[in-house]
């Protein structure tokens, strides 16, 4: 994690100092993830039912197993977004520097903090670019396939009637979970489905949108009896 980092430093360190230069901040933090997964051993193969168009903002998710699910996240979608994540990620050496300073941060134990992500990600979408949530809120324990998805990330999209996109990793929870001692290389599978459209939606058709999504990567989970 750290080489690519190192060698990226200045050009990092520059496009992190506005906020509008973002983008080119993205770009490196997609070849950082080609550079981790392949030194990691992982082979990825993405399938796009529909493909994002440039300048238009998403809600990007997708089901929540592993730390690879960043990487495999950033070299999946080549429109740049944010991430929403959890602030303990911030006390990794070098990596934290750079997350807490790019990305939305959220204290899962602090209602302000969670309203707080809100207006921080309604901001973020009018300057054009998208967001990545993991709307299970955490990683689930080993034996579920697919936890409850809260409704943060849908009612965002809902509220700035911006399409939603689900994304199912397929194969990160036996290549790189979090039990220790388990995962090997091999092939990382990632399906971008097709996009659910928010035209038209209202605030109480946020729970609907959330089920018909977390049922699409559910199924597809299955089909692969993951």
């Amino acid at each position: 994690m750290a080489i690519p980092i190192l060698v990226m430093l200045p050009l990092l360190l520059v496009s992190i100092l506005k906020e509008a230069w973002y983008p080119y901040f993205f770009k490196m933090a997609r070849l950082w993830s080609k550079f981790i997964l392949a030194g990691m051993g992982f082979i990825y193969k993405i399938d796009r039912d529909e493909i994002p168009q440039k300048h238009k903002s998403y809600m990007f998710i997708a089901n929540h197993t592993s730390m690879v699910d960043i990487m495999l996240m950033l070299v999946s979608v080549k429109n740049p977004f944010v991430f929403v994540g959890k602030a303990e990620l911030a006390k990794v050496p070098l990596f934290g520097f750079f997350y807490k300073r790019t990305c939305i941060l959220v204290d899962r134990s602090s209602p302000k903090s969670r309203q707080a992500v809100f207006l921080r990600a309604q901001r973020r979408l009018k300057t054009g670019v998208s967001i990545c949530i993991f709307p299970e809120g955490g990683v689930p324990e080993e034996h579920i396939v697919l936890d409850s998805f809260k409704d943060g990330a849908f009612r965002l999209a809902v509220n700035h009637q911006i399409p939603i996109v689900p994304l199912t990793f397929v194969d990160n929870k036996k290549r790189f979970s979090f039990t220790f001692f388990s995962g090997s290389p091999g092939k990382m599978r990632v399906k971008m489905h097709q996009f659910l459209t928010t035209e038209g939606l209202r605030s109480e058709d946020t729970k609907v949108v959330n089920e018909k999504a977390r049922g699409i990567i559910l199924s597809e989970l299955h089909k692969y009896s993951v």
